[in-house]
């Protein structure tokens, strides 16, 4: 990138894809396309089958107790969306209460803003410390009969907080809410059971674990999914359709409208399988090396704040330089092959929390390495230096 070697810091928004992906596509679309779930000739069952398969190994992934609980989605803002609208449809009224948290992606605030305001419901915000970490003695005040839906990351997105998800879920049905887990930047890089956690929904993104864009998991438990209303009208999701009415397939079927993402889902598989032959457990331990790395570094650079120091956190490392604007650190670092985040983050409630213009992030993968945070490192430093010329490491 620019002419120089690519160190790419950016996996939190987007992962690069492996051969193993790509190929699985190409061999998709060029030996083995056909529609699914319609049509009785070779191909046709060949590829329906394949797709079946990527549900089948989404359910162990994620240690679901169904196949039935696994919903293909665009990825975790459709999942958002879908739960938001069908959930608040049949379960959410007037005067009832809805929590999310101040370091929530606006993926996971807008679909809960516009459910409160068509049902004229209330939404509550659990504020985090200035470590990036949730007040839970406030978020145990904030519970209540009201409380119908809580919906938290699992990972936070800018601070890279790790959320004491167990415990969420636990006081949370108490009160006898839900609670919807955003998965999005915890699927990929750590391994994941929603049973043993006791979601009741759970949803991740394709493009994240380095599968391809337009495609997504929605994990529901089944005796809630079933109770909830279909989400779009079209093919795939019909029994039988008359003048008089419709009636629905059942579970997973029921919310997925369509011909659906098949080359996607064909691709979803090879990441999944890419990752497990690695090891959720040695990619974890490697990106945690890389995070305690980086920190370590960071930490020993003048001007340099990191912007969430929670205990426990994911590969994620947000910063500002003081009196530097993070654009023009990004453009700096930018042009010498290193791909980092700038900006809002998607996170503007959380940037107003920490009263900053703008964000700077290093998020890594399982490519990344020691030898590419060294560089990274002096690249910054001399980017630090062009634009403040007084400083001195």
């Amino acid at each position: 990138m620019s002419g120089k070697p690519l160190i790419y810091f950016d996996s939190a928004a987007t992962t690069q894809k492996p051969h193993s992906v790509i190929d699985a596509i190409t061999k998709c679309y060029s030996e083995d396309y056909a529609t699914v779930h319609r049509a009785i000739y070779e191909i046709a069952a060949k590829s329906t089958e394949s797709y079946a398969a990527v549900r089948r190994k989404v359910k162990a992934f994620i240690g679901a107790s169904h196949e039935e609980e696994i919903i293909f989605t665009k990825g975790t803002t459709e999942a958002i969306n879908l739960i938001a609208t069908v959930f608040g449809e049949a379960f959410i009224k007037e005067g009832d209460e809805i929590i999310i948290s101040v370091m929530e992606h606006h993926s996971n605030i807008v679909p809960w803003q516009l459910l409160a305001e068509r049902k004229g419901a209330r939404l509550r915000w659990i504020p985090i410390n200035d470590r990036g970490e949730l007040d839970m003695e406030a978020f145990k005040g904030m519970l209540s009969e009201k409380t119908k839906m809580v919906s938290i990351a699992h990972v936070a997105n800018v601070t890279g907080t790790v959320n004491p998800i167990g415990e969420i879920i636990t006081l949370s049905h108490q009160v006898g809410a839900r609670v919807f887990i955003d998965g999005a930047q915890s699927a990929g890089h750590q391994p994941i059971d929603v049973t043993l956690m006791d979601a009741d929904f759970f949803a991740f993104s394709g493009h994240k674990i380095y599968g391809p864009t337009g495609i997504g998991v929605l994990y529901g438990k089944k005796e809630l999914l079933d109770l909830l209303p279909p989400y779009q009208g079209g093919g795939d999701m019909i029994d039988q359709v008359t003048q008089e009415g419709t009636t629905f397939q059942q579970l997973p079927l029921k919310f997925e409208a369509g011909t659906p993402m098949i080359a996607q889902a064909i691709g979803l598989g090879a990441a999944i399988d890419y990752l497990q032959a690695i090891g959720m457990d040695e990619i974890a331990k490697w990106e945690q090396k890389l995070l305690a790395r980086v920190t370590k570094k960071m930490e020993g650079i003048q001007g340099i704040k990191i912007i969430g120091t929670a205990d426990k956190k994911g590969p994620i490392v947000t910063f500002i330089v003081e009196g530097l604007h993070s654009l023009d650190i990004g453009t700096l670092l930018g042009l010498k092959g290193l791909a980092l985040r700038t900006g809002h983050l998607c996170a503007q409630p959380l940037m107003r929390r920490f009263e900053v213009p703008a964000f700077a992030r290093f998020s890594f993968g399982i490519y990344n390495s020691f030898e590419e945070i060294e560089s990274a490192m002096q690249s910054l430093k001399e980017a630090m230096l062009l634009l403040q010329p007084q400083l001195s490491f």
